[in-house]
């Protein structure tokens, strides 16, 4: 893979600012977030442009290309590079024949690109892809849930620093993290998370995804699809996530904060007990 300088893009930067607090002006600086356009190109043919926080790039083209369909397995992908191009970045992948064969036919059906979040999608029935069949989980448990939500915080320096990033980690049972991966995006966070447990080929029967948002449609998908048996979100789940994540078999908690949590798909004895 050939893949640019850590230092090549910096993932946030100072900017001067006027503040009031209690009262009092002061001016001051301020550490923001830096988002830049991701360019994915399968085979040479773009695909989709999307706003990331520049770090993590090949883990997030991966984990996007297995979580949305585009790839079935990450051998399919047989290379990235990466490059600097037009204010952005450009992330180049070489995927397998059927891969690319099966992205074209999406392609074919698709009119052209709107801005509800869903990409590569066109119409109502694109929506929701078939989920695979998931094992019940047997690894979380309240302790592990309130242990990773303890540690999450330390392991945020971007969040800590600008305030505008999302997290997704993997939690092995007792709750210690495994891997965090942090981005302006939830999804890309989530994505970047996939990627490289996929790369690693960690088995997703060993421990549970925790997220710093919301739980939506779209990040049960991408969980579901990468076959983590459970997801835990510190915000709140929609009413469509709640459905996905029953009719899949995945193990859905949300309002997770200190020792407090609630499951609103397939609880387990374990996380109970």
């Amino acid at each position: 893979m050939n893949t640019l300088p850590d230092d090549a893009l910096p993932t946030s930067s100072r900017h001067s600012v006027r503040r009031l607090a209690r009262g009092e002006r002061a001016d001051g600086m301020d550490d923001l977030a830096e988002e830049v356009p991701v360019a994915l190109e399968y085979n040479g043919i773009s695909h989709a442009v999307m706003m990331a926080t520049p770090a993590d790039l090949e883990d997030f083209a991966l984990g996007f290309s297995l979580s949305e369909g585009i790839l079935d397995d990450a051998g399919e992908c047989y290379g990235i590079d990466i490059e600097q191009a037009c204010g952005g970045v450009t992330v180049k992948l070489d995927v397998s024949a059927r891969a690319f064969a099966q992205l074209k036919e999406r392609r074919r059906s698709l009119s052209g690109r709107t801005g509800c979040g869903l990409c590569g999608v066109d119409s109502l029935d694109q929506v929701y892809r078939t989920l695979p069949a998931l094992a019940p989980d047997r690894v979380l448990t309240a302790a592990g849930i309130s242990a990773a939500l303890a540690a999450l915080g330390g392991a945020q320096p971007l969040s800590r620093l600008t305030g505008a990033a999302h997290a997704a980690a993997w939690c092995g049972p007792d709750g210690g993290l495994q891997a965090v991966f942090e981005d302006v995006g939830r999804h890309n966070a989530l994505d970047k998370l996939i990627g490289m447990m996929a790369r690693r080929r960690i088995d997703t029967a060993t421990g549970f995804a925790l997220i710093t948002s919301r739980a939506s449609v779209e990040m049960v998908q991408k969980a579901a699809m990468a076959r983590m048996s459970a997801l835990v979100a510190i915000s709140a789940p929609t009413a469509a996530a709640v459905r996905l994540a029953e009719s899949c078999g995945l193990t859905l908690v949300a309002f997770a904060r200190g020792g407090n949590f609630v499951c609103y798909a397939n609880p387990t004895v374990a996380l109970f007990g």
